[in-house]
């Protein structure tokens, strides 16, 4: 079940809910009908793929910014 933002308009209230896309919510503060509104989308988590590509083209490019001080290359 998706999360989605709904609007009240007899109580002027927004709110986030776990509904089915085939319910119909009512407010759970008036029982009013809801709207529902445009949300952003998630970000994108960190995963293991991402992060293998940005060390691989950060080696490439000769710079260790995506690497953490302790796997960084010691210098003399």
């Amino acid at each position: 079940m998706p999360l989605y933002d709904f609007h009240c308009k007899p109580c002027n209230k927004t709110f986030e809910l776990l509904v089915k896309a085939s319910s119909t919510p009512v407010c759970p503060e008036c029982g009013g009908s809801l709207e529902k509104q445009v949300s952003c989308t998630a970000t994108i988590g960190k995963s293991a793929a991402l992060i293998s590509s940005a060390r691989a083209k950060a080696m490439s490019e000769g710079h260790f910014s995506n690497y953490s001080p302790s796997e960084r290359p010691r210098t003399k």
